[in-house]
């Protein structure tokens, strides 16, 4: 495969939900001073699309994609699944209640080294997926094995070997395999770049958007490279510490950013011509503390764009234009000229 991203254009999505997460908390700590990972999260997931979630490291992106599966477990808020014929809460249903959704829900994770047994077959950790769900039983067990390891470009003779024996590319394209082995409807991508080389990271990112076209896939993609979030998502939520700042759809996010934050993520963002000038002053100092976050817009601390009012400022998102939302009152009331 290629080592160039190819240049397809976004699909459109449904716009029917797949998943409603609303008011989504995640505290972290004692009662007193609790790490707030996710605060007060508002977002939806469409059918068949790919959603892109970006921010810097701490922003609560991960932690946001482990709630999703449920591997971690929510403080407050709803997450509304509308997959298998019914809407349902994953928020409120017990580990029990959850595991039938297993098999819809996956996630890929963002280590290829740590995420796979390294004393267990490649067909052994594919099979124990299907073990898990009852699929592909007797004689249709290797067959679907060898199945999985093609559809992610590997050999089936790839099944016989350990861990070890492969790249970092195609360790991650094994944890892909497990994904799919299930048969899930969505997938959280939860950084799966970040471990790999440079070079072979074009090939994941149209591995993934190839699978999600032939399988009708809806993805949640976890990611720090924005030129690949500009490439791959349909439309892109904006975190900064634990809270969204900014959703909407790629092509307008990128083009004319509402919020200060989204603007200073995207000046950011590595130029290839080194004559060329930034035209947005880079962002000084740190993030807050999660554990003590300012009042306010929690943004406010670091924004050149800060005034006193900011400190009681409402948070709540605004629909500046059609399918564009952003939580700074000030460009609300003085949106960008297009």
């Amino acid at each position: 495969m290629s080592n160039v991203l190819q240049t397809t254009p976004h699909a459109p999505a449904a716009e029917s939900p797949l998943l409603d997460i609303q008011h989504l908390r995640k505290y972290f700590g004692g009662s007193s001073h609790p790490v707030r990972a996710v605060d007060d999260v508002s977002f939806t997931i469409r059918q068949g699309e790919t959603l892109g979630l970006v921010g810097e490291s701490g922003s609560g992106k991960s932690t946001i994609g482990r709630l999703l599966t449920r591997l971690v477990d929510p403080t407050e808020g709803q997450m509304l699944y509308h997959g298998a014929g019914a809407r349902q809460d994953l928020a409120a249903l017990s580990q029990a209640q959850y595991r039938p959704l297993r098999s819809k829900i996956q996630i890929i994770f963002q280590d290829p080294y740590a995420s796979l047994n390294p004393r267990m077959r490649i067909r052994e950790v594919l099979a124990e997926a299907l073990d898990t769900h009852g699929l592909a039983k007797g004689k249709a067990r290797l067959p679907r094995i060898h199945e999985l390891l093609q559809q992610v470009g590997l050999r089936p003779e790839h099944a016989e070997r350990f861990p070890h024996e492969f790249s970092g590319g195609q360790r991650q394209r094994i944890g892909i395999a497990r994904a799919l082995a299930v048969e899930p409807t969505f997938i959280v991508a939860d950084e799966p770049l970040s471990a790999l080389d440079v070079s072979i990271q074009a090939q994941v990112v149209n591995l993934l958007g190839e699978l999600k076209e032939q399988l009708g896939l809806t993805l949640l993609f976890i990611s720090h490279d924005l030129d690949v979030v500009e490439y791959l998502c349909d439309r892109v939520v904006v975190l900064y510490l634990g809270r969204v700042m900014e959703i909407a759809p790629t092509e307008a996010l990128y083009a004319r950013p509402q919020h200060p934050y989204t603007r200073a993520l995207l000046a950011a963002a590595p130029i290839p011509d080194p004559a060329q000038r930034r035209s947005i002053a880079l962002l000084q100092g740190d993030l807050p503390s999660p554990s003590n976050p300012p009042s306010g817009c929690v943004f406010r601390t670091r924004c050149p764009m800060a005034e006193e009012r900011c400190a009681s400022a409402d948070m709540q998102l605004r629909e500046v234009k059609p399918d564009h939302f952003h939580a700074c009152w000030k460009t609300a009331l003085t949106p960008l000229s297009p």
